[in-house]
């Protein structure tokens, strides 16, 4: 019997009210789960308080010996959460184990390096202090609420998971609606290695559980989603000054130089915009290409994505749509191009038989339409083409949008990639720097502000505390009322003679 997950909420007296996660490729339930209320909500994050001191009182090697047992067991398990990932969210197995691969690449590089990048050092005081030392350390914030997306339910949410844990925190993790089962299995992991105390708990539900977590009094929410909701967060996490992280959509451009590898170029092309059936913020959904090669391009891109189906088998090449409500918005995109003027050369309206999409492939599409300026978020992809490269990064620069981008040339794609108003550039590959877990992931704009993965990703769940120390008293002591009457022209003259010149 299939079911919608609002459908299957129960209301009976004294029970309490749970959801179901369902297969989007069958609609059959996977799981059923709790509606948590903003009074579970709230009690989870005051558990979490004692846990989190309690964690951050085990210091960087404490933590990293628990999350290497956590990494363990999620890499001796990895075929039930692989399983898990595709039953929620539809995509390919293989898809699935790439997934659960880089969820134990960052975990291991955070714990790895968490105290290097945080622990406490030594700074200059500089010649004006030089009697006193200086030391700054990252401390960490406390309670972290994360809200995690459906399209990566592991890979996405660990970003901020594994590196606030790293730095000390403990978390409360409210994963998407159409993927409790993976924010589930992944805090029951973590509570086989550290059985000790709540320090990773996971609340399931809607909007209403998302947003007890944002009033709840964490120390900071890390956000993943629309740029829609982003905003809703921000303005609910105002009112009591708690600090955001917002990773929000893209409409990420791919630019094809004239000196381009095209076979190359083509092939990212294809898999940047069609891979996880297009569900993917950092995908490629626009494509600028050079007047001089684009017809060789648009040629391989074709003929690439015409031998690429959906369906719901472990080897398909995409899955569905896992969200049933984005199926329309793909829908009304492809129209809007087509009514304005562009042409499908692959696909069209009719590729579009939820829950599946077939790859759309558009071209000649007017820079103004919706499949051009808002985020799609299924396997379509507009090329158009330029007179030259930098033509293709204005254009590509026009977006709200700034997360990501992707630039193919031989002799100037860091020149190129320098020029583009993202966050992230991959220069003869796509998506790549989503895979290093050293390098920061985040955009700019209506993308969203802040870092999940690399150093950049550690601090933001820490807050910098510096601390001074005299080591002797100076000849001039200023901070003193009883000052001589010269020293401040003396210290001034010392400021000139050191900085001055």
């Amino acid at each position: 019997m299939t079911q919608t997950a609002s459908d299957s909420a129960l209301s009976a007296d004294g029970e309490q009210r749970r959801f179901a996660s369902l297969d989007p490729r069958t609609g059959e339930v996977v799981a059923h789960h709790p509606i948590h209320t903003a009074a579970e909500v709230e009690d989870a994050v005051s558990s979490a308080r004692e846990a989190a001191a309690w964690w951050a009182g085990l210091g960087f090697e404490g933590r990293k010996t628990k999350l290497d047992a956590w990494r363990k067991i999620l890499s001796q398990r990895s075929d039930e959460l692989i399983a898990l990932i595709s039953s929620e969210t539809g995509k390919p197995a293989d898809d699935s184990r790439v997934e659960v691969a880089l969820v134990m690449d960052h975990l291991h590089w955070a714990s790895r390096h968490a105290g290097r990048v945080l622990g406490k050092r030594r700074v200059s005081a500089g010649m004006l202090m030089f009697n006193h030392g200086a030391t700054l350390e990252y401390r960490p914030l406390g309670v972290i609420g994360v809200i995690g997306p459906w399209n990566y339910p592991a890979h996405t949410p660990m970003g901020s998971i594994s590196y606030a844990l790293s730095a000390g925190n403990a978390v409360v993790f409210k994963p998407s609606e159409f993927t409790p089962g993976v924010g589930t299995f992944l805090a029951s992991t973590f509570t086989e290695a550290v059985p000790e105390y709540p320090v990773f708990q996971v609340v399931t539900g809607f909007g209403e559980t998302g947003a007890a977590l944002v009033a709840s009094g964490v120390d900071k929410i890390a956000f993943t989603g629309s740029t829609r909701t982003g905003k809703k967060v921000m303005a609910a996490a105002a009112t009591s000054l708690t600090p955001v992280l917002v990773e929000c959509g893209g409409k990420d451009a791919l630019i094809v130089d004239s000196d381009a590898d095209l076979a190359a170029a083509a092939e990212a092309a294809i898999w940047g915009a069609v891979s996880n059936a297009g569900q993917t913020c950092a995908g490629v959904e626009r494509i600028y290409v050079a007047e001089a090669v684009a017809d060789e391009f648009t040629e391989i891109v074709v003929k690439r994505a015409k031998k690429l189906k959906p369906g719901g088998e472990p080897n398909a090449n995409l899955g569905p749509i896992t969200m049933p409500s984005q199926v329309e918005i793909i829908r009304e995109h492809v129209q809007d191009a087509l009514d304005r003027g562009g042409k499908a050369l692959v696909g069209g309206p009719d590729s579009i038989r939820p829950p599946y999409v077939e790859p759309v492939v558009l071209v000649d599409v007017p820079e103004d339409s919706l499949a051009v300026t808002e985020e799609t978020f299924g396997p379509t992809v507009v090329i158009n083409r330029v007179p030259n490269a930098l033509e293709g990064v204005r254009l590509a620069n026009q977006s709200k949008y700034g997360l990501g981008a992707a630039v193919f040339s031989k002799s100037r794609g860091e020149e190129l990639a320098a020029e583009l108003r993202v966050g992230m550039v991959s220069v003869n590959s796509v998506l790549t720097y989503a895979a290093i877990p050293g390098l920061p992931f985040g955009g700019v704009g209506d993308s969203g502000f802040g870092r999940i993965h690399g150093e950049d990703g550690l601090r933001e769940f820490a807050y910098a505390k510096a601390v001074t120390k005299l080591k002797f008293k100076s000849l001039i002591d200023m901070a003193t009322f009883d000052r001589p009457s010269m020293a401040g022209k003396q210290m001034l003259r010392l400021a000139r003679m050191l900085f001055g010149r």
